[in-house]
């Protein structure tokens, strides 16, 4: 599957050499999903990821049932897994009991899920912007106690269905707050895929100033406005290693319904592959995990790279 010698490599100047994807297709992508995906698809989907060169593939979500039926089966999907040896299995969880959860199954890496604006914190949190932060706190404490690496989301970072445009300043203290706490890594999410590369980069650098460094900064792009390619060859040129992608497209926002999907995994990897970046994926066996993925959801995957390399037969 795909076309030999292709995409042709023409490196860029003072880009990184590699990039880290962190793929979230089994958590972000099948949560927004409105039909329910087995546990054994599920499974099969991480070692499919896995077997294609990917290594840190967000699994599920501790959860309440409730909040995100799609992922209700954490408990169950988390041992099949874990045999994969040498990949990062970081897991999502919303408060104390989540990190029991995931901590008692031997979860190490775990993200909790903030916002930079108010209205997207009572929507998604049922809580204030400050509240959330606080109920945070104790699950990064516990986790860095016990070695776990925490990585914060920090969604509706440009732009927010309700409120409008978000200022960067307003980003930019909560990232803060959410580095002071203890996270590892942030991920600046647009949410709604509203950014452009000048404000990418401009927030990148106010980050930069107010102290948070490019090395614990990943981005979160949708491509509602096909700009989630540009953006991340922006945040690239900036010197960020990290770039979340989803598999096939998959995803959105369940609480925010004009976000439409994540950057596509595969989308990713063509680009980084013809600027001669390293990302340790096999794209011809990652196109073939989101054909298999869209059959067994019953509807074609949204990646272009996907739909162009799976006719090249």
């Amino acid at each position: 599957m795909g076309i030999d010698g292709l995409p042709m490599e023409f490196p860029a100047q003072d880009l990184p050499p590699r990039v880290r994807i962190h793929e979230v297709g089994p958590r972000d992508g099948l949560q927004n999903e409105k039909a329910v995906v087995p546990t054994d698809v599920k499974a099969e989907f991480v070692h499919r990821l896995a077997d294609a060169g990917l290594t840190t593939i967000e699994a599920t979500s501790f959860v309440r049932p409730e909040w995100v039926p799609q992922l209700a089966d954490a408990e169950r999907l988390f041992p099949r897994v874990t045999d994969l040896k040498g990949i990062a299995l970081p897991v999502l969880v919303p408060n104390e009991r989540g990190l029991d959860r995931a901590v008692a199954l031997g979860a190490r890496r775990i993200a909790v899920f903030g916002s930079a604006t108010e209205t997207f914190a009572r929507k998604n949190l049922n809580r204030t912007v400050a509240e959330s932060l606080a109920m945070f706190a104790p699950v990064v404490a516990r986790a860095k106690a016990d070695k776990i690496h925490v990585r914060g989301y920090l969604s509706m970072c440009f732009g927010d269905p309700w409120e409008g445009p978000v200022p960067l300043h307003q980003v930019v203290k909560v990232a803060r707050h959410l580095r002071e706490l203890g996270c590892d890594e942030i991920s600046l999410g647009d949410t709604i895929g509203v950014a452009t590369p000048g404000h990418v980069l401009d927030l990148l650098a106010e980050l930069n100033e107010e102290g948070v460094p490019t090395s614990a900064l990943a981005v979160h792009f949708h491509d509602t406005y096909g700009q989630a390619l540009a953006n991340t060859f922006a945040a690239l040129e900036h010197g960020v290693t990290t770039v979340d992608a989803s598999a096939g497209g998959l995803g959105g926002c369940p609480y925010a319904k004009s976000a439409t999907g994540n950057l596509a995994t595969e989308d990713l990897v063509w680009m980084l592959h013809g600027l001669g970046i390293e990302t340790g994926v096999d794209l011809g066996r990652l196109t073939a995990t989101s054909v298999w993925m869209a059959e067994q959801l019953g509807r074609p995957s949204p990646s272009r790279t996907v739909r162009a390399l799976s006719h090249k037969e």
